[in-house]
């Protein structure tokens, strides 16, 4: 196989990664607290569960290092989303969602598509399971993806600006 890294076949990562962050940085606490119902989650959580995915996957699933990058996740999988009671605020999860996008793109920059075609496995629910690497990287991108959408609709029940993935980039 070819000797490209995985970044060619994800271009437009990097763009909606940069995209989250910024629109959580400027959110204020009030925004922060926006929720879908008493039963969803608040917006501060599903930007933090964000950030905690990308570690789950690619440092305790994959093994890659970056687990040390940001305290948003610790090693046995306990992160900021499963803990509504400390809320976070928009520079500690813009910081999050930074540095854990570090660890998402020197996986990207360095995985070959012979490594993208390799299998980890992980236990779940008293089963082992194997994804390939490439399967990561797609379910990343699309869990990304899905709560910046979620994170959207709150912000414009909220009369609030969405997040835009797709808008041109300054030329």
């Amino acid at each position: 196989m070819s000797s490209l890294s995985a970044d060619a076949a994800f271009p437009d990562w990097p763009q909606y990664a940069s995209r989250i962050s910024a629109t959580v940085r400027r959110l204020s606490s009030e925004q922060l607290a926006l929720r879908a119902s008493p039963d969803h989650l608040p917006l501060w959580m599903v930007a933090a569960h964000i950030a905690s995915t990308r570690l789950y996957w690619l440092c305790l699933v994959c093994g890659e290092p970056g687990l040390d990058r940001s305290d948003v996740l610790d090693a046995t999988g306990d992160g900021w989303d499963d803990h509504e009671d400390r809320p976070r605020s928009a520079d500690e999860l813009a910081g999050a969602l930074d540095d854990t996008w570090t660890v998402v793109a020197d996986c990207l920059a360095r995985w070959t598509p012979d490594m993208l075609a390799g299998e980890v496995e992980r236990e779940r629910h008293g089963r082992t399971e194997r994804h390939t690497r490439i399967s990561i990287l797609n379910r990343m991108l699309s869990h990304d993806a899905y709560h910046a959408g979620e994170i959207s609709q709150l912000l414009g029940v909220a009369g609030l600006p969405a997040i835009d993935l797709w808008a041109a980039r300054p030329g």
